[in-house]
């Protein structure tokens, strides 16, 4: 486990750190070249070893970790987050569809006794989850994070520990 592992305080490329994406894998210099790259979630890192910065380099959006000798930190640089104008459209995304489906509900609910009398209660329900789902996909793609791969490491720590 990486929590076992002592690492070097200062941030080199001959050492080995833990992976700030997945949290999972470990990162080490690539041969022959001048970047580093995770062993589980296959992301490559450029470094700046003099600000003991690792920036990733397979990303649209410049994030960015600082290494304090013994986890890495996130730097926040502009336009290195999502602001509130997309939080706020976000939000949109998934409530108005959901609110406009549920006020039809509402205004036209279905008689008592008809066998589909629940149908418009599901249907709001099933319009929340599925924008909620886009909108949860959407960020993860946003910041690549490897759903996938996290899901089968956590699988083989279950299974391993029991």
């Amino acid at each position: 486990m990486l929590k076992d592992k002592n690492f070097s305080d200062r941030f080199d490329s001959k050492g080995i750190y833990p992976c700030p994406v997945c949290r999972h894998g470990e990162i080490n210099s690539m041969p022959l070249m001048e970047t580093f790259a995770c062993n589980f979630c296959q992301h490559i890192f450029t470094t700046n070893f003099d600000k003991q910065i690792l920036q990733m380099a397979d990303s649209q959006l410049p994030l960015s970790w600082r290494w304090n000798g013994k986890n890495w930190k996130g730097v926040q640089k502009e336009g290195a987050e999502l602001g509130w104008g997309y939080a706020i459209a976000g939000l949109v995304f998934v409530l108005l569809p959901t609110s406009i489906i549920g006020l039809g509900a509402y205004l036209f609910p279905p008689l008592p006794d008809s066998r589909l009398y629940l149908l418009p209660y599901i249907w709001t329900g099933l319009t929340f989850l599925s924008h909620l789902i886009c909108l949860i996909w959407l960020i993860l793609e946003y910041y690549q994070f490897p759903v996938f791969l996290y899901i089968r490491a956590l699988r083989r720590r279950i299974f391993a520990s029991s």
